[in-house]
């Protein structure tokens, strides 16, 4: 050893650096085992595509052409001539009059349903008593009873408050039985949220209107939103409610509309028929575009458990 390496080893206190190794190899990723395509799942997903899309393509492309070139083409052919007469028509009939009365028994309806299934949801979570666990399996039953089975009773209540050929005949009982799935739902989602923060929020002060607004509707928008399009696609889609509640023509939903508009044309204008069809088709293509991101979070909710 040198006198230079002596002096240099003595000066840094008698520790000498190692001498850089090799470099350990980086470790190579497993490779991903090689699955082979589901062409069964593939096939049974190109057949259902085909079954929605055929349909829906029929009904735009016929309410796109005149009624001659309907006649003379075939169903699933391009119209020849695109034209917006046939909305036109069916305007002027009077249908807007039936989406106007629909948009309100719905909006009615939805906003109805949220407001008495979220407290009470809250109420069958929270609470301990026993009318409340009795109450919850009284309600349960309504899903097991059709609104056919009942439409004498409801007539005659109908009738008696003074509410018949109303939307508001309409909205009532289509929200009560429309109750017991959103309350289920609910629960189910209520559920989900961890006890602890219930405990915390009591430990804080807060009072059970505070809980409720602060903790529980922000975490359960999910089972909001899915409650709030399957209400609205059952008051949209409701027929036997504004066939026997409902007399007037000022009073008629898109549901009597439709059938009422294909009465009146005798199964020959079938481009504005499919118009109309359309156009009551919308607003449900809007609510789902809207919520389908919260739908299925909300249809599964609770089931972790």
């Amino acid at each position: 050893m040198s006198t230079t390496d002596i002096l240099t080893r003595e000066r840094d206190g008698g520790r000498t650096a190692a001498a850089p190794g090799p470099r350990p190899s980086k470790r190579q990723r497993p490779r991903r085992p090689f699955r082979r395509p589901d062409w069964a799942g593939g096939l049974a997903a190109a057949v259902w595509l085909v079954i929605v899309a055929v349909p829906l393509y029929y009904v735009v492309a016929s309410s796109l052409r005149d009624r001659s070139d309907y006649l003379d083409a075939g169903p699933l052919t391009l119209p020849h001539h695109v034209v917006f007469s046939n909305y036109r028509t069916v305007l002027d009939s009077g249908f807007a009059t039936y989406l106007w009365n629909s948009i309100l028994v719905t909006v009615a309806t939805v906003a109805l349903v949220l407001l008495l299934a979220l407290p009470a949801a809250y109420a069958i979570v929270r609470s301990r008593s026993r009318f409340v666990s009795v109450g919850f399996s009284v309600m349960l039953m309504g899903l097991a009873i059709p609104a056919q089975a009942t439409i004498v009773p409801v007539y005659l209540i109908i009738t008696r408050l003074h509410v018949y050929d109303t939307l508001l005949a309409i909205i009532l009982p289509t929200a009560a039985f429309s109750l017991p799935m959103a309350i289920l739902v609910l629960t189910s989602t209520m559920r989900d949220i961890p006890g602890e923060l219930y405990e915390a929020m009591t430990m804080d002060g807060a009072a059970a209107t505070q809980t409720l607004r602060s903790l529980v509707l922000p975490l359960t928008r999910p089972g909001l939103v899915t409650v709030g399009i399957y209400t609205a696609l059952g008051a949209w889609n409701g027929f036997i409610f504004p066939l026997v509640l409902t007399q007037s023509d000022a009073r008629r939903t898109v549901t009597l509309g439709l059938w009422n508009y294909q009465g009146q044309q005798g199964g020959v204008n079938v481009p504005a028929t499919m118009a109309a069809v359309l156009l009551s088709l919308l607003p449900l293509l809007a609510a789902y575009l809207f919520g389908r991101r919260h739908l299925l979070s909300g249809l599964t909710a609770g089931f972790g458990k």
